[in-house]
């Protein structure tokens, strides 16, 4: 079993000018970003466009992941849709060689907390993987059902997208007093859209691991802000919350699917071939690509 900690890789998934999936480019980009020295690697998940593959298409993806991590860091893969077919995307995962799995919301369903901790359950029964359940959107616990994933055996955290920071320290909270034993080891991941916009107030609740989109196309931005909190260096996060990332978030925002958009137009200005998004989502246009790479620029110089 794993705890999340530190800061985590959140790859691209690229795409040839037909299409398809272009696997060469993807290697480079996941050595890329081991070189950054990220604790763990998530692929074929939001920012990899995980809805968007074919389960082969998935597998290629994951296979070629774990690769190129050849056990440097660990490789959790994303599963989701409804519940057969989330253990379909978990039984390939593991077939690829995953090392984990990150548990998305259930395809539209709406239901009770109970009833998501049934749901991560089910899928948990189709293989040993360690889970870790992302909150968002339809899929949101509450304190009972996330002391109930305490009873899985293979869930090993959850990760926040909800973004309600009261809310997540009760999480937070039931679980490491719930005597339980693995209380302790339970992990939790700040998972927000541009998570240094809230990696301090995840901090100060004991949400210390983040996932990082910027790392795909910045890394070197990425890296900086994150041995400046880690280090205490209030003055460096300061510099680049204003500098880089508080105008990143702000273009981000103006277009839904820019959370992928804008950091695929990223890797692009930075020399990787990733391609286009895949439709419903919509690539950058040139004039907020323009203001990106200015933002970038930006970025730099206050490191």
């Amino acid at each position: 079993m794993m705890r999340l900690h530190g800061l985590l890789s959140f790859p691209l998934t690229p795409f040839t000018t037909d299409g398809k999936v272009n696997l060469a480019v993807l290697a480079d980009h996941v050595e890329q970003q081991l070189a950054a020295g990220p604790s763990g690697l998530f692929v074929a998940c939001g920012t990899g466009e995980f809805t968007s593959l074919s389960l082969q298409e998935y597998r290629e993806v994951v296979g070629i992941a774990v690769q190129v991590a050849a056990g440097r860091a660990p490789v959790f893969a994303g599963a989701g849709g409804g519940p057969a077919m989330a253990r379909d995307f978990a039984i390939a995962a593991l077939e690829a060689g995953a090392d984990g799995l990150l548990l998305l919301p259930p395809y539209l369903v709406h239901s009770t907390p109970a009833g998501l901790v049934e749901h991560v359950r089910y899928v948990a029964e189709a293989t040993p993987l360690p889970i870790t359940v992302y909150q968002r959107a339809n899929a949101v616990l509450d304190p009972d059902a996330a002391v109930a994933l305490l009873d899985v055996p293979t869930v090993v955290g959850i990760k926040d997208g909800k973004g309600d920071v009261s809310a997540m320290l009760r999480l937070v909270t039931a679980i490491r007093t719930s005597g339980h034993p693995r209380a302790d080891e339970f992990g939790f991941l700040n998972g927000l859209p541009t998570a240094e916009l809230s990696v301090q107030a995840y901090r100060s609740i004991g949400v210390e691991s983040y996932s990082s989109a910027v790392l795909c196309f910045v890394p070197d931005i990425a890296t900086a802000f994150y041995r400046a909190v880690t280090t205490g260096d209030a003055a460096t996060v300061q510099r680049l919350l204003a500098a880089f990332y508080l105008p990143f978030v702000a273009l981000r925002d103006l277009v839904p699917g820019y959370a992928v958009a804008l950091v695929k137009a990223g890797a692009r200005l930075g020399g990787l071939d990733v391609g286009s998004v895949r439709p419903p989502l919509v690539d950058a246009t040139d004039e907020h690509v323009e203001r990106l790479a200015a933002i970038i620029a930006a970025g730099r110089r206050a490191l």
